[in-house]
């Protein structure tokens, strides 16, 4: 049986640079946020590319669960799926969620905040993905309970940036997956296997050749912005403290 690997994680994260990571493994497809126009179809927000997104995208959510679960691309060992908490609207049914391996992706909210308003000026706490990402790990975890008796995997940004090799070793003996130190480096670009709203959020990513050194974001939340960090952090700590260490 293949590895589906669905990666839960939140905006202005390093999850794209994971999905570069896994994507440079010769044994595995990736896929790029396939809720993505679902959810942009189904939430008035406005968001970089919004119409191209949604019409260009899979806006039924059966069918990208089909996909999900059905054969991997180009019969690879290993589908890394590149998913944001958030795009898993309540609406989305659940069932499929038992046949994939679950891990999470988390990120100091402040410095996501202070990301994410860059390009979303007015984001609340569920455009974090932090409490549908807590709300998704006690589900499996309670799920897991009866299967492996130990939760599905944290990662934090931070301390993949601080450690690329350690945290991947880490997180690929987690999911049963034997670490390739091809997944410390990529060639710069864009990929076919990018979301096609790559235009507006990938930049830094494209010109990557690897994981960047972790360097703390300058700035001030300030206003709302830091209300939402409050709402944030209680979900952030929770996930937190079930995160990997090298």
């Amino acid at each position: 049986m293949p590895l589906r690997i669905a990666m839960w994680s939140g905006p202005r994260n390093i999850s794209t640079a994971l999905m570069r990571s896994f994507g440079n493994r010769p044994d595995t497809a990736v896929c790029d946020e396939p809720l993505y126009a679902f959810y942009l179809a189904h939430r008035p927000i406005d968001h970089p590319g919004r119409d191209e997104v949604v019409a260009h995208g899979e806006s039924d959510w059966r069918a990208v669960a089909r996909f999900l679960t059905g054969p991997v691309p180009d019969g690879k060992a290993v589908f890394y799926q590149k998913h944001m908490a958030h795009h898993l609207l309540p609406e989305v049914g659940r069932e499929w969620l038992a046949d994939l391996v679950h891990a999470f992706l988390i990120r100091d909210p402040r410095e996501m905040l202070l990301s994410l308003s860059r390009v979303m000026p007015e984001p609340s706490a569920l455009d974090t993905g932090l409490p549908q990402q807590l709300e998704l790990f006690h589900a499996i975890e309670h799920a897991l309970e009866h299967r492996l008796g130990r939760p599905p995997p944290v990662i934090d940004a931070r301390d993949v940036l601080e450690d690329p090799a350690g945290m991947l070793r880490a997180l690929c003996t987690a999911l049963a997956l034997e670490f390739t130190p091809a997944m410390l480096a990529w060639a710069p670009g864009l990929r076919p296997t990018d979301g096609i709203w790559a235009k507006h959020w990938y930049g830094e990513v494209a010109r990557s050749t690897g994981f960047e050194r972790w360097r703390p974001r300058a700035g001030e939340l300030t206003g709302r912005l830091a209300e939402v960090h409050e709402e944030c952090r209680a979900p952030y700590r929770e996930l937190f403290e079930h995160r990997l260490t090298a």
